[in-house]
């Protein structure tokens, strides 16, 4: 069976699937996934260099805001 946000396994009931993978340099971009939504990747066009945030509400798993913080600038 496939599980949300293609993890191993399932999810207890009242939780939330979430899967967070790094980038490689520049070649490969960073993606966060959310209880089977894609919040941010490189085809959603919304990552940057250095970190990339998704402030999700933990109650309803409503999506708040995403943004990006470049360490490398300053």
């Amino acid at each position: 069976p496939q599980h949300k946000c293609r993890n191993r396994k399932s999810c207890p009931k009242d939780h939330f699937a979430f899967k967070i993978t790094s980038g490689a340099a520049n070649v490969v971009g960073p993606s966060i996934c959310f209880d089977d939504m894609v919040l941010m990747s490189s085809v959603k066009n919304n990552i940057g260099r250095g970190l990339n945030i998704a402030l999700v509400n933990g109650t309803s798993g409503q999506l708040l805001k995403t943004d990006t913080f470049d360490m490398y600038s300053g």
